[in-house]
């Protein structure tokens, strides 16, 4: 008798889980695919970012399809011209990084409105950013030394960027205000040729993106001074921040976030905020994010609107200090 009541209990909990399944099938092959817009070229961070957490994401959704599409170009703006000209409802959201809120300082025209023609989903997480030097070229070996070290020669050594008006490039420039220090900006068409000139001595500090650098500090091709936000980074524990070695007002990372079309229903706001949470949690991703070296703390939609307002403001500031414009 036990035995038949188990059997039939499993029979009723496997027919259970099977119409469960079928019903989630259903509802997410109802849906058309997320298309998931990336304002950057593919191997980029946010690309490497987001393709890690493409499984996920879509397992969160209950199974609907996950689509991304590299649009880069104009420093971001060309993919976020078509998110914002998408319909809101709820099929097609953006992956942006600090130069979202860089933009409307740098550029002397935009194509859109950068907080009214978007719906913030959350401000998902960053990557820390680390100043380095070239090791033969510099000797300073923590922020007050390579202060010293510059100050000696004013104009004399020069630092590199991604380009122009990037965040890299702000970056540089936080720290060169805040050790009021006259070093030549030297900028690249991307990280690959700028790291590759800073190993081989042709300019003799940055700032980079950790995971692109972590192989050449430990290979000593390169020295990190230290890391430009406000935590120290589980990687490199002895490594301080600039702002523990005298330069408070050095903080910044590379953060990414996820927006939709101005005027996104509340329920899908919502919808998309939960599955980006629990995607974001699943161990697959988890231990991605660790070995990309990213720090994910999903912020709401409200508090994703106010921190993009305040990147805004921040930057605007420091890219009028910097006298940094772009066609």
């Amino acid at each position: 008798m036990n035995v038949r009541i188990n059997r039939r209990r499993m029979a009723a909990l496997v027919a259970a889980g099977f119409a469960t399944f079928a019903a989630g099938g259903a509802h997410a092959a109802d849906k058309p695919p997320l298309r998931v817009i990336l304002p950057v070229g593919a191997g980029s961070g946010v690309d490497t970012i987001m393709r890690a957490a493409q499984p996920s994401l879509s397992k969160a959704l209950g199974g609907q399809v996950v689509v991304i599409e590299n649009l880069p170009g104009a420093g971001g703006t060309t993919g976020t011209v078509a998110l914002v000209k998408a319909a809101p409802d709820g099929n097609t959201i953006a992956v942006v990084s600090n130069n979202h809120a860089v933009n409307p300082s740098v550029f002397k025209k935009m194509p859109y409105d950068n907080l009214a023609d978007i719906t913030p989903i959350s401000v998902v997480g960053a990557t820390p950013f680390v100043l380095v030097v070239n090791p033969a070229k510099v000797p300073a070996k923590n922020a007050k030394d390579l202060q010293a070290f510059l100050k000696a020669k004013p104009g004399t050594y020069n630092y590199a960027s991604s380009g122009n008006g990037t965040i890299i490039h702000l970056a540089g420039e936080m720290f060169i205000d805040a050790a009021g220090v006259e070093v030549r900006h030297i900028p690249y068409k991307g990280t690959g040729p700028m790291v590759a000139d800073l190993i081989g001595g042709q300019v003799e500090i940055g700032v980079v993106a950790l995971p692109a650098v972590q192989g050449h500090l430990k290979s000593g091709a390169l020295r990190a001074i230290g890391v430009m936000g406000k935590q120290r980074v589980a990687s490199l524990p002895e490594l301080p921040t600039i702002a523990e070695q005298g330069f408070p007002d050095v903080d910044i990372a590379g953060w990414f976030a996820l927006i939709g079309p101005a005027k996104m229903p509340a329920a899908d706001v919502k919808r998309l905020h939960d599955a980006v949470v629990a995607a974001f949690a699943m161990a697959e991703t988890k231990e991605a994010m660790a070995k990309q070296e990213n720090v994910i703390n999903p912020l709401a939609p409200e508090a994703s609107a106010a921190f993009f307002r305040s990147e805004q403001e921040r930057y605007a500031r420091l890219v009028k200090k910097a006298n940094i414009t772009l066609d």
